[in-house]
C-alpha cells in the first residue's frame, strides 16, 4: 500500500478510517467501491490478515483505532504525497536508499508496520514489531558531506522536543541519536548517505520508536510510550507533530544554533561513558559536545579525548 497506487484496499480503508471508528455496512461500501459485497468481504478478509485493525461487526465493518492508521490520506495534504506505507519491509532503510535514487520529493517518509531485518548503530538487530513507529526520512539537502551531521543532531532534537509537547515525558537525548525515557531505550535514530561530487546526493534518517509495543520481552534496556502512559496513543500524531517541528529546523540550517538547543536535551554531558566502536572503546567522563557534534570526554588521566562517532553507553 503505497501513496502512488490506489487500490481498493486502500479506497476501503479511506471510507472506514472517515468514519472514524463508526460503523459502515457491508452495503454500503458495495455501492461507493461499486464491488460486489463477497468482494468487499474479501478485501475486509486480506487487510484483517495484513495487521490492519478492521473489525467485523453485525452491521458491518469498523476501523479500531483509527487515529493511529498511517497511511498517506491520514496525513496533512503537504505531506500526503511524500508518504510511502507499507504493511512489511526487511528495512524501511533498503527501501528508503531505492527511492532516493528515483526521484522521490525532499522529505519524503518511507513507513513499514513491522521490519524483519530492523537494524540499529553498528549492524545491531533492531527489534521492531507492529505497535512501533519505524520510518526512514529521506533528505535531499544542498550541503557538503561534512556539514550532514547537523541533520542527525535536528532530528534527535525534534523528536524529542514532540514527545515531550505532546505527552509530558522526560525524554532526553543521548548521544550521538539515541532518546531515553526513564533512563531506557525509547528511540534510535541511524543515518546513511551517498554523495555525488563535493555534495550531498542524499541522506536517509532511519528512526524506530517504541510506542505501542513491548520491546522489553526481548530488550530489558528498552521501554516504549505505552510502558509509562499505560494506554496506546496515536504514531500518526507523533510523526505528523515530529514532520512538522523538522521540516522548520532544517528550512535554514543554523548549526551552532541546533547543536546549543540539542545539549540542553541530553543526558549524556556529566555522565559517565563508554563509547565502543568496530575495533576500540574509549571511557571517561563526557565533558561537552563541540560544534562538529563530537562527543568531549575525560579520561581517568584528565586528557580530553574528542570522540567522532560510535556507540554510547552511559555507566
Amino acid at each position: 500500500m503505497v501513496n502512488e497506487k490506489k487500490n481498493i484496499k486502500v479506497e476501503i480503508l479511506r471510507i472506514l478510517y472517515l468514519a472514524k471508528g463508526e460503523t459502515i455496512s457491508g452495503v454500503n461500501l458495495s455501492d461507493s467501491l461499486n464491488i460486489s459485497r463477497v468482494a468487499v468481504w474479501k478485501h475486509i478478509k486480506a487487510l484483517k490478515k495484513s495487521g490492519v485493525d478492521v473489525e467485523s461487526r453485525p452491521m458491518g465493518y469498523g476501523l479500531l483505532n483509527h487515529d493511529d492508521l498511517l497511511l498517506p490520506f491520514c496525513f496533512k495534504e503537504e505531506f500526503q504525497k511524500k508518504i510511502f506505507h507499507f504493511q512489511e519491509l526487511e528495512t524501511t532503510m533498503d527501501k528508503a536508499k531505492f527511492l532516493a535514487k528515483d526521484n522521490v520529493p525532499h522529505l519524503s517518509v518511507v513507513i513499514a508496520e513491522n521490519q524483519i531485518k530492523g537494524r540499529g548503530r553498528l549492524n545491531r538487530k533492531w527489534v521492531s514489531a507492529k505497535g512501533g513507529l519505524w520510518v526512514t526520512l529521506i533528505l535531499k539537502p544542498d550541503t557538503p558531506p561534512p556539514l550532514a551531521y547537523i541533520y542527525n543532531f535536528a532530528a534527535s532534537l525534534s523528536l524529542s522536543k514532540s514527545l515531550k509537547g505532546l505527552f509530558d515525558v522526560n525524554v532526553s537525548v543521548k548521544w550521538p541519536n539515541d532518546l531515553l525515557l526513564n533512563g531506557k531505550k525509547l528511540a534510535g535514530l541511524l543515518s546513511e548517505m551517498e554523495t555525488r561530487g563535493d555534495m550531498v546526493e542524499f541522506l536517509n534518517i532511519g528512526i524506530g520508536i517504541n510506542v505501542n509495543n513491548q520491546p522489553q520481552k526481548k530488550e530489558p534496556k528498552a521501554i516504549s510510550l505505552k510502558d509509562v502512559l499505560h494506554k496506546k496513543v496515536s504514531r500518526r500524531l507523533i510523526l505528523e507533530t515530529f514532520l512538522d517541528d523538522f521540516k522548520n529546523q532544517i528550512q535554514k540550517i543554523n548549526c551552532p544554533r541546533i547543536i546549543e538547543q540539542w545539549k540542553k536535551q541530553t543526558s549524556t554531558i556529566g555522565s559517565q561513558v563508554r563509547i565502543e566502536t568496530l575495533t576500540d572503546f574509549h571511557e571517561g567522563l563526557a565533558v561537552d559536545v563541540d560544534e562538529t557534534g563530537a562527543l568531549l570526554i575525560k579520561n581517568t588521566t584528565g586528557e580530553i579525548k574528542k570522540i567522532i562517532y560510535g556507540d554510547c553507553f552511559h555507566t
